[in-house]
């Protein structure tokens, strides 16, 4: 643990490099970086901020200049930096609030993508992991040839069958979680929009997953309201139109709060705005948002399996950059919604590649570690490299990879290789977790090996091409 007089050096260090107080908007922390709003980063002296003892990366995403201090030490520094910078303590959620300000329309739009699926994602991924567990159980030939566990040993049926609706339920239900999340966000009553997404999937409405179906054979069921048919068809396996319902519920409930009398605003806002979001999810909104998002999954699919091998080593080879802009968020809507189609789509191709991604970055950082005749460098390479392969990327790429450079562009290319591969053998995951190599317990049986190798693939390139292109630019002085 660092001591005081170094943790108020490294405050004091920080808060001239980012250029005084007069430079600093709002600060905050998390649980290992100082998450900084400046007005000017570009007068930030990096190379300066490298040399501060506690110092292990920094980078710029979503308005924000974050520093990597570690777990422990950066709550310590943060105390020390308010006092000298004679500012108040500020919230992440006011940071946040600050720096989406410095957002251009495009970052905004892939960061309120993020802000609705990250607070949901510990529940999709413990319904992930038991979707592995339960495919551990019931695949044969995993374990005994010819045979599942379940099949083996029949006393495990009820256990598998039990473990399996646990792991179905977050998907079932993905509206109502998307619902909550999206309408917080948006200013509006999360409540009310939990009940807007169990609404879209009522038990009484055709189930979505059926509906191509019903379409063909002409038996959709409908309501008719003042001589409109309205389809009664549920939104299971959606992500878009929820999105879409859960702002039009918010916008509602600001309108309607403004028009109705105080005395009555408990009994008719959420009476007005439940059903009239309602009513437009069924007749315009819902509609509308399954067109697009049914677009946007048969072109990623299209793209996908037209340019085969090639496209994902494209995809993978800017896997990493588009991580740097934060883009990667955007892909989260049409990776839930490919999951939740899994038995029409097979599952998600988009999990396999950023795990070759994540393996990569992590191999690069392992690779600089070897190289290194810096013992502080060494110590962040090693602990962001076994943290990369477990699939966290950020201290790999912004502590290492990318202030060396090289190592970056080789896990690039790791990356490309390693996606190449798993576009090539179609592995898919069926369910979401962590991409990395404790990942396969998310992939469908048939494709773990698979996997594996491309993982491995990953790994190897990364790892090679770390030392040649050190070696070949005498990076191996720098580090």
């Amino acid at each position: 643990m660092a001591k005081t007089w170094e943790i108020k050096e490294n405050a004091k260090q920080i808060l001239e490099i980012i250029g005084g107080a007069s430079n600093i908007i709002s600060a905050a922390h998390c649980a290992t970086r100082l998450r900084l709003v400046l007005k000017d980063e570009s007068i930030v002296d990096l190379k300066k901020l490298e040399s501060i003892s506690l110092y292990k990366g920094q980078f710029s995403n979503a308005g924000q200049f974050q520093i990597i201090l570690g777990s422990g030490i950066v709550d310590e520094v943060y105390k020390e930096f308010i006092k000298l910078a004679d500012i108040s303590e500020s919230t992440k959620a006011e940071v946040k609030k600050q720096a989406d300000t410095k957002l251009n329309p495009l970052q905004k739009l892939v960061k309120t993508l993020a802000d609705v699926f990250v607070p949901i994602l510990p529940a999709l991924i413990a319904s992930g992991l038991l979707m592995g567990l339960n495919n551990v159980l019931t695949s044969q030939g995993l374990f005994i040839d010819g045979k599942s566990l379940v099949e083996a040993y029949p006393g495990i049926a009820d256990l598998a069958g039990m473990i399996n609706t646990f792991a179905n339920a977050a998907y079932v239900f993905l509206p109502v979680l998307i619902g909550f999340s999206a309408t917080k966000l948006f200013g509006g009553n999360p409540y009310l929009g939990a009940v807007i997404g169990m609404i879209m999937v009522h038990p009484d409405l055709l189930n979505g997953y059926g509906y191509g179906e019903a379409v063909t054979n002409g038996t959709i069921p409908t309501w008719n309201i003042l001589g409109f048919n309205i389809e009664k068809v549920g939104y299971q396996g959606t992500v878009l139109p929820v999105l879409a319902s859960s702002f039009v519920l918010a916008k509602c409930e600001h309108y309607f709060r403004k028009i109705i009398p105080e005395v009555l605003d408990n009994l008719l806002t959420p009476l007005l705005s439940v059903f009239v979001t309602g009513v437009l999810t069924f007749t315009v909104v819902g509609t509308l948002m399954r067109s697009l998002g049914n677009l946007l999954t048969d072109g990623i699919l299209w793209l996908h399996n037209s340019f085969g091998i090639i496209g994902g080593a494209i995809f993978g080879l800017i896997y990493a950059p588009f991580t740097l802009t934060g883009m990667h968020h955007s892909l989260l809507p049409i990776d839930m919604q490919l999951l939740a189609n899994a038995s029409v789509t097979g599952g998600s191709f988009l999990f396999a590649i950023a795990a070759c991604n994540n393996v990569s970055q992590g191999a690069s950082a392992l690779a600089a570690m070897m190289l290194s005749k810096d013992n502080k460098l060494k110590g962040i390479a090693l602990t962001s490299g076994i943290s990369a392969l477990l699939g966290i990327t950020e201290p790999a790429m912004f502590g290492v990879n990318l202030k060396l450079k090289f190592p970056f562009y080789a896990a690039m290319i790791g990356s490309a290789v390693g996606s190449a591969y798993v576009t090539l053998t179609n592995v898919l995951n069926i369910s979401p977790g962590a991409a990395g190599l404790i990942g396969f317990i998310c992939i469908r049986p048939q494709s773990i090996l698979n996997f594996f190798i491309g993982i491995g693939l990953a790994f190897v390139i990364a790892f090679i091409f770390t030392i040649v292109l050190s070696k070949s630019k005498k990076l191996n002085k720098v580090v």
